[in-house]
């Protein structure tokens, strides 16, 4: 029986027509492009735009992993606290530390929590580069109100055992140490970057 002549290509691997290898140019075209987005981003990667967001997303989480440990110990040391019976000769002044102390661990803990929050809850909602943006500003602000935290629990531990200007300069170092580790440091990096153009 004869065979037409695309059969005998199919059966020989006979190379694609004109249009089959426009179509393969134009596919490896997309696939270069999308490719090329990590590497036009900075980041020296060969990945697409999807896997980009996919990674820094997930890295992100993973970060956030942590920090809430950190948050979750602090709270529950808060929630013991006022069981106490030393706190009954707490003054005025350390009572408002700890209430502030406690709605910024609270605060903290929300915005922390709120980007594996939100990912489980937008699951293939085809949001994520969108997620990615809000999370990463709900991880920094956690962060800064975590930093708030610790220096309100310092200050209330040490004005507690000791005399309050020894707490305040505790707390005042220790608000320094975590202003330039958590945001003074990277910003300058950041800044460092930007002026050189990487």
């Amino acid at each position: 029986m004869a065979t037409t002549g695309s059969g005998q290509r199919a059966r020989h691997g006979a190379r694609p027509g004109p249009a089959r290898q426009d179509e393969d140019r134009h596919d490896g075209d997309r696939h270069d492009g999308d490719r090329h987005d990590g590497e036009r981003a900075g980041d020296g990667r060969d990945e697409s735009r999807a896997e980009r967001v996919d990674r820094e997303l997930m890295e992100l989480l993973n970060e956030l992993r942590v920090a809430l440990p950190g948050v979750q110990f602090l709270f529950a040391f808060l929630l013991v606290v006022p069981f106490q019976q030393a706190t009954e000769r707490a003054t005025d002044f350390q009572r408002d530390v700890y209430l502030v102390t406690l709605v910024a661990v609270v605060v903290a803990t929300a915005l922390l929590i709120a980007p594996a929050a939100q990912h489980r809850a937008l699951f293939r909602q085809h949001d994520k580069e969108d997620l990615l943006r809000r999370s990463n500003r709900f991880a920094f602000a956690g962060l800064c109100v975590l930093a708030v935290a610790i220096i309100s629990a310092v200050l209330l531990v040490v004005d507690f055992l000791f005399p309050l200007a020894l707490a305040l300069v505790t707390s005042g170092a220790v608000a320094v140490l975590l202003g330039w580790l958590w945001i003074g440091s990277p910003l300058t990096l950041r800044a460092r970057g930007a002026a050189s153009g990487d």
